[in-house]
């Protein structure tokens, strides 16, 4: 019984607190070296339905990490960045059987036997981290990450900069 119960609160946590899945794709003909300078896509931006709160979440998380990268904020900037979100409602449903003792004939009591249902939900988000080259208008990376998220407010701070960074970690594309 108590390898079950276990089993049961490992999957919770397993599937609540799952990292953030990352990928990225860019166009490998640009020389990611030339960009220096980078500011946001406003009309871009504004158009996210998420909270100014949360906005200004990710602004800040994308902030810290370029200026960490050694890229300026600029009025005439090299780079525009972009980013969307979205959201869904997750329902995990695991059914076990448990047994509590053995009966007769082979081992096995049928009416010793009984079923544990435990069901997980969350919600999981997706950032969508867009750069843009300024001059020719045309984007040139982009980087995504999906993992859980938190509405716990004294959380959200940290969540959003975990996407964030694992995102831009990606950024600039190393060239193979």
């Amino acid at each position: 019984m108590k390898k079950i119960a276990l089993l049961l609160v490992l999957t919770v946590v397993f599937t609540s607190c799952s990292s953030i899945r990352v990928n990225q794709d860019y166009d490998k003909n640009v020389d990611f070296g030339q960009y220096k300078t980078y500011a946001y896509h406003k009309a871009g931006i504004d158009k996210v339905e998420i909270s100014d709160l949360d906005k200004k979440r990710i602004l800040r998380s994308i902030d810290e990490v370029m200026v960490a990268k050694g890229f300026t904020k600029s009025e005439t900037p090299d780079l525009l960045i972009n980013f969307f979100t979205k959201e869904r409602e997750q329902v995990d449903v695991n059914q076990f059987n448990v047994g509590w003792g053995y009966g007769w004939g082979w081992g096995w009591n049928p009416w010793m036997w009984g079923n544990n249902t435990s069901i997980n939900r969350y919600t999981e988000g997706t950032l969508t981290i867009d750069v843009i080259d300024a001059k020719k208008k045309e984007l040139i990376w982009q980087g995504q990450g999906e993992g859980v998220l938190t509405k716990n407010v004294d959380k959200k701070d940290e969540k959003i900069k975990e996407f964030v960074s694992k995102i831009l970690e990606q950024y600039p594309p190393q060239k193979k």
